[in-house]
């Protein structure tokens, strides 16, 4: 190799060397200011919270007070809050039935809430949903005139669903169905808007029916007013049990 060569092959490498210290060099100084722009970005980012909104169609929820409530629970900047924490927290609400949380800039904590509608009452102080959820809030005088059924809890499904049936076949006899019992070992109760309370029992609850309905659109309309409660668990009849000072009990 002549000394030209060396000369080259040297000034190569030194070429490669500062490259690469100026590469590293740039390396480190990028990695510093994207650093530092990250914080900053952060410290921006991650602000107190100044706003609580809270949206969504309701009728029994006050959101301005939940709004309140929530903003004297944040304790942490915006970025550090646990959204899924917030939400179980709003959903302990008997009338929430979901809600959604997230955050905005400026600084803010957004909610959408989806509040619970009743379609009937669950027994003396409960309220069912149109799923069959139950929940618990307090109960109003306007909620009397929904329908009231009363069961086993994992049965609500199946209980809204007869009396949905059900009523339909009293509405086509001038009647209207107001509550529904079902006891544990399967019998059904009835409740009219007339004050008469039907003892259906478990088997073949829709003959039965249809036979008592027959048998007060002839011979029992007249004197509703005067009955408390017919059973109608007999292979053929009725029995009638007057209120009182109405009657003697009888089976027709």
């Amino acid at each position: 190799m002549t000394g030209t060569e060396t000369q080259d092959a040297t000034g190569q490498g030194l070429d490669r060397h500062w490259r690469a210290v100026v590469i590293l060099t740039l390396l480190v100084v990028f990695l510093g200011v994207g650093s530092s722009v990250l914080r900053e970005l952060w410290s921006w980012l991650n602000q107190p919270v100044a706003e609580v909104r809270v949206g969504g169609a309701t009728r029994h929820l006050d959101k301005t007070l939940l709004a309140q409530t929530l903003a004297a629970g944040l304790d942490r900047p915006l970025l550090q809050l646990d959204l899924k924490v917030l939400q179980e927290r709003l959903v302990q609400d008997p009338w929430v039935h979901n809600a959604s949380v997230r955050r905005q800039w400026p600084p803010a904590v957004e909610v959408v809430l989806e509040e619970e509608v009743p379609v009937a009452r669950w027994g003396d102080k409960g309220l069912l949903n149109h799923q069959g959820d139950i929940f618990w809030p307090e109960l109003k005088p306007e909620y009397a005139a929904l329908p009231k059924l009363t069961g086993p809890a994992h049965e609500t499904v199946r209980i809204m669903q007869q009396y949905h049936d059900l009523n339909r076949m009293f509405s086509a006899a001038g009647l209207r169905l107001t509550g529904l019992m079902l006891e544990s070992r399967g019998a059904w109760t009835l409740e009219l808007d007339n004050g008469i309370r039907v003892i259906a029992g478990r088997e073949e609850l829709v003959p039965r029916l249809k036979r008592f309905i027959r048998i007060y659109q002839q011979s029992l309309a007249s004197r509703a007013g005067q009955i408390e409660q017919v059973d109608i668990r007999y292979t053929n009849g009725v029995a009638v049990s007057w209120r009182a000072g109405a009657g003697n009990n009888n089976a027709g």
